[in-house]
């Protein structure tokens, strides 16, 4: 492994100060379960570590807090206090249940909500290296190779599926991300932060260099039920073939509003906005639910090892919708 460099700067201006000065040399650290793996595999050019876990006013930045409006979600809070704090289990069960399915408890009591947003992709291609579009070659290794949990949406040129659970669970509660970097900060919706490959091959996400994702902002909802569905190949320390986030503003028994986000299929946090529509103004009848379901994977272009995500998407969005809509 190569000599790294440890930076433990006090602020957040000092922080993207130092990613300015060391470029492409640095990266930012919260938990570092990913970028330590990646630095080993050499994934990345990274020497010089700025860790936040130092910062002075680290008191905000990893703590789950009221504000107006909703909640505020430090970036630095770890996996664990998210599935656990009492702002977040109840009122948002949805983000609950998104954080404490990654992984195992070890690697949720070091890493951070920041860091599971931000996480490279986990394509096989691209952690052993292959020469792929990710590493600035010139093809998708997967397109026609092994693709078993690769995009079935969203996929051109690259196939890669992101790997976040949280991320669905904050796009479909309709969160805001605040973004600090050496022009100031910006806020940007939750379902904007993504990045599809065929709007830039290099990343997934909007960040510039030298930008940290700092906090989040979740916003209340009236009538609020929601839940966080997820298919696995193995019972610890993978990824979701297949996920589905539900977010349900409810008057009654009636949607007044839905959040609907699927993990596992694409390049980015996949959000059917037909199925949202269909189901606004609606109640959650079981040929309803069907319909959901079917729409859900409308538009899918499976490679040729799995087609049966197709089958698996829309099963899941059908029994977690009519499951969430039956709760007392």
């Amino acid at each position: 492994m190569r000599r790294l460099t440890n930076i433990k700067p006090a602020s957040l201006v000092e922080s993207v100060e130092r990613l300015e000065a060391d470029g492409t040399r640095a990266a930012v650290v919260g938990g570092g379960t990913d970028l330590l793996g990646m630095i080993k595999d050499n994934l990345t050019p990274a020497e010089v570590l700025v860790n936040l876990k130092g910062l002075r006013e680290r008191g905000s930045l990893d703590l789950v807090e009221t504000e107006a409006g909703g909640i505020r979600v430090g970036g630095l809070v770890t996996l664990t206090q998210l599935s656990t704090h009492p702002l977040v289990t109840t009122p948002y069960r949805v983000l609950a249940e998104a954080a404490g399915s990654v992984a195992t408890p070890q690697i949720r009591n070091v890493g951070t909500v920041a860091g599971n947003i931000c996480q490279r992709p986990w394509c096989w291609y691209f952690r052993q290296n292959f020469p792929c579009y990710k590493h600035g070659g010139d093809r998708c290794f997967s397109r026609v190779g092994e693709n078993e949990f690769n995009a079935i949406f969203g996929g051109g040129p690259s196939y890669i599926v992101h790997p976040s659970d949280t991320a669905p669970a904050l796009i479909a509660l309709g969160a805001n991300f605040r973004i600090v970097g050496p022009t100031g900060e910006r806020v940007v919706p939750a379902s904007d932060f993504f990045t599809l490959p065929r709007v830039d091959i290099s990343r997934e996400n909007i960040l510039e260099p030298n930008e940290v994702l700092a906090d989040i902002h979740v916003p209340l909802a009236s009538g609020l039920r929601s839940t966080y569905a997820k298919v696995l190949d193995r019972e610890a320390w993978t990824h979701a073939v297949v996920s589905v986030a539900l977010a349900l503003e409810m008057d009654g028994d009636v949607v007044r509003r839905a959040g609907v986000v699927l993990g596992g299929v694409a390049p980015i946090p996949w959000q059917p906005e037909a199925v949202e529509e269909l189901l606004a103004g609606k109640r959650v009848t079981e040929s309803l639910a069907a319909e959901a379901g079917r729409l859900a994977v409308d538009g899918a272009r499976p490679l040729s090892k799995n087609g049966y995500k197709v089958t698996l998407t829309e099963n899941l969005v059908r029994n977690t919708l009519q499951s969430l809509a039956s709760e007392p």
